[in-house]
């Protein structure tokens, strides 16, 4: 396996809240500032997209107006459009994540627009914004195809790199493996990220797959919440503190505090009043209420 630094973008403020009941803008503030604590270098807190369509992200302006300053944390935004693209930079964003999709299915429910009409956008908005990372949904797989083909899966990374952005494969609706990951990445090469989603389970198994390959950059998001809600296949993210854990294990540096990470976890449980997904925030968070020292 590769040695040296992993980066984890924590995109918890974004999709780990897209499905759920709305919070406050000065409650995501409040999350958003718990975990700017822990140590990230790159957070996705808003999304600009149409609160018709996706309430929880109402609000996007005032909480990019209220993010924590001097921090030392890129702040990015998830955009569908020009319109969004236009509504970020206006807020305040430089960073911008472009959401795409190698499923001709899935980008029309998800962005009301063919794959390639989809793209295209994706390429006027790299030429307008500072900084772009281009995440391509349904990566590994589609509800609405039989297949994705790797093949154009690579050119579409091929096209969006060529023009100066970054890319992260998005296994939007749980569907990777080991096995795929493999076929994928050998076409790709390993300089993508990778958003994970944990509907069979396999989140963590493909995380470690994908670093034996030599991925380096994941997006996750705290307590494993998260999921399309344009997918009822869709389960939730990869969990921080589950990918955390085993890199603290492997010797693998992110500058991520796991003990902070948990705290945020207690945070979150109380915003949602419900108990997180996440395994390691589980334990944990069992061990406080026993009254136990954390691992």
């Amino acid at each position: 396996m590769a040695e040296g630094r992993v980066s984890i973008r924590e995109v918890g403020p974004r999709d780990g809240l897209q499905r759920e009941a709305p919070l406050e803008p000065r409650q995501r503030l409040a999350l958003i500032e718990a975990l700017a604590r822990c140590g990230f270098a790159d957070m996705e807190v808003a999304a600009f997209v149409s609160a018709r369509a996706v309430p929880a992200m109402a609000g996007a302006a005032e909480v990019v107006a209220g993010l924590p300053t001097g921090v030392g944390c890129a702040w990015w935004a998830l955009v569908p459009n020009l319109t969004g693209a236009d509504h970020a930079l206006a807020a305040g964003i430089a960073d911008v994540s472009v959401t795409v999709s190698a499923s001709e299915g899935y980008s029309r429910r998800n962005v009301g627009m063919g794959v390639e009409e989809s793209c295209a956008e994706a390429m006027a908005i790299i030429e307008r914004v500072p900084r772009a990372d281009v995440v391509i949904s349904c990566s590994f797989g589609s509800p609405y195809e039989a297949a994705i083909d790797p093949g154009a899966l690579a050119s579409m990374v091929e096209r969006f790199t060529g023009a100066g952005a970054s890319v992260t494969l998005a296994d939007t609706t749980g569907v990777a493996s080991p096995r795929r990951l493999r076929e994928v990445l050998a076409l790709t090469g390993p300089q993508v990220g990778l958003h994970l989603h944990d509907t069979r389970g396999s989140a963590l198994v493909n995380a470690y797959a994908a670093l034996e390959l030599g991925i380096t950059r994941f997006d996750t998001s705290v307590g494993g919440l998260g999921g399309s809600p344009f997918s009822d296949d869709a389960g939730g993210n990869l969990a921080t503190e589950d990918l955390v854990s085993l890199l603290d294990d492997l010797g693998r540096p992110t500058g991520i505090a796991l003990d902070r990470l948990v705290d945020v976890d207690e945070l979150l449980g109380d915003l949602l009043a419900r108990p997180l997904p996440g395994r390691v925030a589980e334990a944990e968070l069992a061990k406080r209420a026993r009254g136990r020292p954390p691992a």
